[in-house]
């Protein structure tokens, strides 16, 4: 495990052989050492195929405190939920309907309702549960990220509008690359987690993380998530898996 401080920002870095285990064993110790200091774990997920391992064996952890634990989804599509290709319809197969996650335990970014109307709904109830908690941003407690083979992370996408967001938590933005519309959450939610983990597995984008890692990567979507809380992991898999 290699730790770097650059910028007052502690990186943590695990490269492993056991990407799936060291997760959730990472996930687990977070969600302990957050229902024993506030009582709740706020967890957000990353969507893809990186992470669908990592979910299905949480989902088998028998003293996870799911009772006490909030989801949210840090970008998903504009389909409804049992499209596949919703993030939502990947999280509820692996691991939400198995542990039995009551409804307002989890906060769905509503695809359907169109990237805009999706991204408000979203940001109203995260801004109503900041508020009951008194806080002035909602502040997970572990916020799950993945890396695309071009920097992008959530769904905040080189040269798109969402990367110069500084007021809103949750947004649509258009991304050309694939010529649709995206929900994301920007980055002064993202960065207002206590903790961020980067979820990366096999070797395809070494060199993006690598640059990350050097201060050479600026460019990158994914270099500009530096939590206020200076805490940032990376899980680096060692598999041939992308």
């Amino acid at each position: 495990m290699e730790v770097n401080k650059r910028l007052e920002l502690t990186r943590t870095i695990e490269r492993t052989d056991r990407f799936v285990e060291s997760t959730v064993e990472f996930i687990c110790n977070e969600a302990a050492a957050a229902v024993a200091e506030r009582g709740e774990f706020r967890l957000s997920l990353c969507g893809g195929g990186t992470p669908v391992e990592v979910y299905r064996s949480l989902a088998k952890v028998k003293d996870f405190p799911w009772d006490k634990t909030v989801i949210t989804f840090g970008d998903e599509r504009c389909y409804p939920p049992d499209h596949e290709r919703s993030n939502y319809r990947m999280a509820r197969e692996a691991f939400i309907d198995e542990v039995g996650l009551a409804e307002g335990q989890v906060v769905r970014m509503q695809g359907e309702l169109g990237a805009e109307s999706a991204a408000q709904v979203c940001e109203d109830d995260l801004r109503s549960r900041a508020k009951v908690s008194g806080e002035e941003i909602f502040a997970h407690d572990l916020l799950l990220l993945g890396m695309g083979d071009d920097g992008h992370t959530a769904s905040l996408f080189p040269e798109t509008p969402a990367l110069a967001e500084t007021e809103r938590w949750v947004v649509g933005n258009y991304v050309p690359k694939f010529d649709e519309h995206r929900i994301t959450f920007t980055y002064p939610l993202i960065n207002a987690a206590r903790k961020v983990c980067f979820l990366v597995n096999g070797e395809a984008k070494r060199p993006i993380y690598e640059a990350i890692f050097a201060g050479e990567g600026a460019h990158y979507p994914a270099s500009h998530i530096a939590p206020t809380s200076s805490q940032q992991t990376w899980v680096i898999g060692n598999s041939p898996a992308q």
